[in-house]
């Protein structure tokens, strides 16, 4: 497939957003289009994945301009791979958006501008994981960034408009730390090509070199909320609608993750600071998963495991090997699919027990047993049970530390095995206190919860609780709480974890193939300047 057709992975979304837009008044004709151009770009995706796994990194000067003075995009492994999860998490998302909005007619769902601003956010993260250039990343953060403070504050309540202003800030700062690094790059070395850059920086004085790297991985790190830059993350992703939150959770911090490793191997190769990454990953697994600990409502707690995770994909970043970034690569993956998926979930239980919170849950499993299942499968894969997904991650990132052989390369890996426990308490308490006890022991226990009959699907004025008592359904003769679209939609992503697992070797290989090419570097380089760019 032609590289000359990268392009599309972002001008695709953007023309959906601008026909949606039109459409606004017309709830139908977006959903139709939104879906349509998601389900296209993904196709796109994945052959632009399969054309780069065949012929290696490939590279699109766009406007006649060669680099490193245009605006390059380039396709490798990596990149490809992290496109074609993207949208595949998008598309389970948007689906499930859709259903809520047609199912409680777009009051408490999703409103008309979520599908324009929607494809935007999408358009942004793709710009963002093609990008060649560190400007051309810096416009796809911001594209992606401008877009989520639109679908963080949808519905305009008070706490979202709180946690809002606080995500906003947060970014601010990290889009300037990040405009001036790229100024400063710009003044060291006349040039912002990344590929151009990994030629260049190598020229400059070290503390020169040092001062740009700290700038970048502040400014990355800060976005992929690594600790103790994460302190803003679980305040703000909980208040957001329940897919909103999904996708936030699947996609934000792993493009940010995304250039941590883009840049720490092509522009800064070596091991200068990665006993710092080693102790950043040890503190982030630690300090999130305690934090987890403590949490009773599930979409914080899982906001607090989606920070501690982001710790084993700096482990194989800090571990520099082959082993450890393909593992890296391959961790990065799976957490994107099943996080969302637990998201995902964790609005159906809203819907279905009409709460969060795990004190005022129970008896969900007797009650929608399907509802169990989809929870059971991710949880139990995000806490690395063999032989899912999570397991197969966490090992190779293990396996990676033993080979370093260092005392903090082993104080990582025993900080990795201790975090992994502490997941599977996590999600067994979630399990144990809303599916498994009676609604009866619940501590005052959602009278939507014991008031639907068993089939767990539809609340009308026939049941015996009151108006007052049906909270958001307030005033609705009938309301289906699991609707065959959102648990679609999340049957699909759960089911995209397990293909993981049966697909683990390809992928893995994959994987493996992407982290050679990126500590080689020589093949990004020469995509983007030709051959024998490199010295």
């Amino acid at each position: 497939m032609s590289p000359s057709l990268a392009p599309l992975a972002v001008v695709l979304p953007i023309f959906g957003a601008a026909v949606t837009f039109l459409l606004i008044r017309h709830q139908r004709s977006q959903r139709i289009v939104s879906v349509s151009l998601l389900s296209l770009t993904l196709l796109l995706e994945c052959l632009l994945l399969a054309s780069v796994w065949e012929t290696g990194a490939q590279a699109v000067n766009l406007g006649g301009w060669l680099p490193p003075f245009g605006i390059t995009m380039v396709v490798d492994e990596f990149s490809a791979m992290m496109l074609v999860i993207s949208s595949a998490v998008s598309l389970a998302v948007l689906i499930y958006a859709t259903g809520q909005g047609m199912t409680d007619g777009d009051e408490d769902g999703p409103i008309s501008i979520f599908h324009p601003t929607y494809l935007i956010l999408v358009a942004g993260v793709s710009n963002a994981f093609l990008a060649g250039d560190l400007f051309n990343l810096y416009v796809g953060f911001e594209i992606l960034l401008t877009a989520s403070y639109v679908l963080m504050t949808l519905g305009g309540t008070t706490p979202r408009i709180r946690a809002g202003v606080t995500y906003v800030v947060v970014s601010v700062v990290s889009s300037l730390l990040f405009l001036i690094a790229i100024a400063m790059v710009y003044g060291a070395t006349g040039t912002v090509n990344m590929a151009d850059l990994a030629l260049k920086l190598g020229e400059l004085d070290p503390d020169t070199q040092m001062v740009l790297h700290v700038m970048l991985l502040v400014a990355f790190g800060i976005k992929a909320a690594v600790f103790p830059l994460s302190f803003w993350l679980p305040d703000s992703y909980p208040t957001a609608p329940a897919p909103v939150t999904a996708v936030f959770a699947g996609l934000l911090t792993k493009v940010g993750v995304y250039a941590m490793v883009r840049t720490e191997t092509l522009l800064f190769p070596g091991d200068r600071i990665n006993s710092l990454l080693m102790v950043v990953a040890g503190l982030t697994m630690l300090v999130g998963i305690l934090g987890a600990l403590a949490q009773t409502d599930i979409k914080r707690l899982l906001s607090f495991t989606l920070v501690s995770h982001i710790g084993y994909m700096v482990f194989g970043l800090a571990v520099s090997s082959v082993v450890g970034i393909g593992s890296a690569v391959f961790y990065v993956v799976h957490h994107i699919t099943v996080q969302t998926s637990l998201f995902l979930v964790t609005g159906l239980i809203e819907r279905r027990g009409g709460t969060a919170n795990m004190d005022r849950l129970g008896g969900l499993a007797k009650l929608s047993p399907l509802l169990a299942v989809l929870y059971f499968v991710p949880a139990i894969n995000l806490a690395g049970i063999p032989p899912f997904s999570g397991f197969l991650g966490k090992l190779g990132l293990m396996q990676a530390g033993v080979d370093l052989g260092t005392p903090l390369a082993y104080a990582l890996v025993a900080a990795g095995a201790v975090t992994s426990l502490l997941t599977l308490l996590v999600m067994a308490r979630v399990w144990n206190r809303a599916f498994w006890r009676t609604p009866e022991d619940a501590v005052h226990p959602d009278p939507i919860l014991l008031a639907v009959g068993p089939d767990g699907r539809t609340l009308n004025s026939s049941a015996e609780v009151t108006d007052h008592d049906r909270g958001r359904f307030s005033g609705r003769d009938a309301v289906t709480l699991l609707p065959k679209s959102m648990v679609g939609a999340t049957l699909g992503l759960v089911g995209l974890g397990v293909a993981l697992t049966v697909f683990a070797g390809p992928l893995y290989e994959l994987s493996d193939n992407a982290a050679m090419d990126l500590l080689e570097r020589t093949p990004y380089i020469e995509a983007v300047l030709g051959e024998g760019a490199m010295p």
